[in-house]
């Protein structure tokens, strides 16, 4: 809820210690704000649709003025997304990029090119990833996948908007070295790819993986977004920062 409309509830359950009710005439024109106020706020949603043999987490994210949508990190089931995106009336206007594993990013070069859609991310670091889908899908017994150019490279600092949102972007290295994140303030949400999971962490073996690189993206540009916000992990359940400062086994106590 809006905070301006968080506050005058608790107003209004002051109002004479009753429920807020249309007949009372000091509540009624509160309760004809707060409805216009929650009507008239631009909201951010999402819904997470595992994709692939690997579960991976792909997320549409949109916006309720005009429904435009962008969607993170397509490994590939395209036929289970775009029937999401129509479920959901939905408009994909760009591609977000977490990382460029070929479960994330094995159908991006044929979404963009079927949606004329643009391509944001990820860091130029996973360019060697991306360079790598054709051979990582053979290797993996994915349909065939073909490299891309991100019309868009992303770096820390940078953000993405959606309608009148703003997300912002985190380099986060370490799973690889190209990893970026998307945190939306309004929400308290981030979307973390394989950075953080319920309980675990993400892979290191992989080549330019570097285990202290993640637990310093983890702990220096994770957990400053708050404990209380919410991730979407690339695999899994979602999880809090604050639930796993204090209970994952790798990470916890940091």
């Amino acid at each position: 809820m809006h905070c301006n409309a968080y506050n005058s509830y608790h107003f209004l359950r002051a109002c004479n210690n009753h429920t807020p009710s249309s007949s009372c005439n000091v509540c009624q024109p509160w309760l004809i704000w707060l409805a216009f106020v929650t009507l008239s706020t631009p909201m951010l949603h999402y819904e997470t649709i595992p994709v692939t043999p690997f579960q991976q987490n792909c997320s549409v994210v949109w916006e309720d003025v005009d429904m435009t949508a962008a969607i993170i990190d397509p490994g590939g089931d395209l036929d289970v997304l775009q029937s999401a995106c129509k479920q959901l009336g939905v408009k994909l206007v760009a591609i977000w990029i977490t990382h460029a594993h070929i479960d994330h990013a094995g159908a991006t070069a044929e979404l963009a090119d079927a949606l004329n859609l643009p391509i944001i991310g990820p860091h130029p670091g996973d360019q060697f990833w991306i360079d790598g889908l054709p051979v990582a899908a053979a290797n993996y017994g994915f349909p065939p996948s073909r490299p891309f150019k991100p019309t868009r490279w992303l770096s820390d600092g940078d953000t993405v908007t959606l309608g009148a949102h703003t997300l912002q972007v985190r380099h986060c290295p370490g799973h690889t070295p190209g990893h970026v994140v998307f945190y939306s303030p309004d929400i308290q949400r981030a979307f973390v790819g394989d950075v953080l999971f319920a309980g675990s962490i993400g892979r290191t073996d992989f080549p330019q993986g570097n285990h202290q690189d993640l637990i310093d993206s983890i702990t220096q540009r994770l957990w400053p977004m708050g404990n209380d916000t919410v991730f979407i992990p690339g695999h899994g359940p979602e999880s809090t920062f604050g639930r796993e400062r204090k209970s994952n086994p790798y990470v916890g106590g940091t």
